[in-house]
């Protein structure tokens, strides 16, 4: 069969064995992603929502055997203006990219929100401690520190401090976030970050089931 008329530069990706979807309990949203861990992970994720305004999210996910993150890209797109950031990690330095078409700050201010500032960091060796990295408003990216960290097997009360290099959404602004995960059982683990506490449900493989107050996951029935 022909290749239809400027459809020739098309990308096309590998498919991915596994999928699982979350609806948003904060607010109207969603997210999606597709994925294969048999080395690490590697993912592809879509996330909608509408606060602090209408957005829609993708991003592409890599990491090691080891389940430490080596690439990260982010795009974020709303009405007038489309952002997006890539972080990639060798040597245990974090290199940042960012591009912006549009004005994002111009769409907040009109919603009554205040402007987000710049995508990215101006100071990558700001996130020199982080191994891994989180996507504000994401349950899947709880799996990292999770499953880098054997936090399924660990015994009770075993916890780590962490530093992630946190991705805000939508301005995809990058800030080191320091993060504890503590192992409370089969099933449960407990996230905390400055004054913020929630305890997570978690299947066998560490992929969060219920995030109270953030996300619940939809399995097919």
């Amino acid at each position: 069969m022909p290749v239809p008329a400027g459809s020739r530069n098309v990308r096309f990706m590998s498919t991915m064995p596994k999928s699982l979807f979350w609806t948003r309990t904060d607010t109207a949203g969603a997210e999606h992603i597709v994925f294969d861990e048999a080395r690490g992970l590697a993912a592809r994720g879509s996330v909608l929502a509408v606060d602090p305004i209408p957005y829609s999210c993708r991003y592409q996910l890599t990491t090691g055997p080891d389940w430490a993150t080596t690439r990260l890209e982010v795009e974020a797109e709303g009405a007038g203006w489309l952002r997006n950031v890539r972080l990639e990690r060798a040597g245990g330095r974090w290199r940042v990219t960012t591009g912006e078409q549009g004005d994002l700050d111009a769409a907040l201010r009109a919603a009554g929100h205040p402007a987000a500032g710049l995508p990215g960091t101006d100071d990558p060796d700001r996130l020199a401690e982080a191994v891994d990295v989180d996507l504000a408003g994401s349950a899947p990216f709880n799996i990292l520190p999770i499953r880098r960290l054997g936090l399924t097997r660990a015994a009770p009360e075993t916890g780590h401090r962490i530093t992630v290099a946190w991705v805000l959404v939508p301005s995809l602004t990058v800030v080191p976030a320091e993060q504890v995960y503590t192992a409370l059982g089969p099933g449960r683990i407990r996230f905390t970050s400055d004054t913020f506490t929630a305890d997570l449900d978690v299947d066998s493989d560490g992929w969060v089931v219920r995030y109270p107050g953030l996300a619940e996951r939809i399995d097919p029935r």
